[in-house]
């Protein structure tokens, strides 16, 4: 395995942990400044507004801090497609070849046969 095998076999659930983490974050935060009533919250429509507020401060923070994460999450997912098109595309060759190898037998035969 490469230097780099075991960092980027799971680019997508690190990225993906980060990326909740830094959510749990703010809305840890957002939970602190409305017990503490720096943010007036009352009811489930305060609850409501603090959880759109971490999820609006997690989504720069997360683009900024977690860009090299979501690059190597990038680049798996890339090479992941790209293996993926081509067994289609050298399966789907060896199916036209097959195909070929019939109809030209069929032909010879029937050419035969006048």
């Amino acid at each position: 395995m490469s230097s780099n095998g075991p960092q980027k076999t799971h680019a997508t659930l690190r990225y993906t942990s980060m990326r909740v983490s830094i959510f749990l974050g703010c809305l840890l935060v957002a939970l602190l400044l409305g017990h503490f009533q720096v943010i007036p919250v009352s009811g489930d429509a305060g609850v409501i507004f603090l959880f759109l507020l971490a999820a609006i401060a997690s989504a720069p923070l997360s683009y900024v801090l977690l860009s090299r994460q979501r690059d190597e999450m990038s680049s798996q997912i890339t090479t992941k497609v790209a293996g993926m098109r081509s067994r289609t595309a050298e399966r789907i060759a060896t199916q036209n070849a097959e195909e070929d190898a019939v109809d030209d037998a069929a032909r010879a035969a029937s050419a035969g046969q006048n």
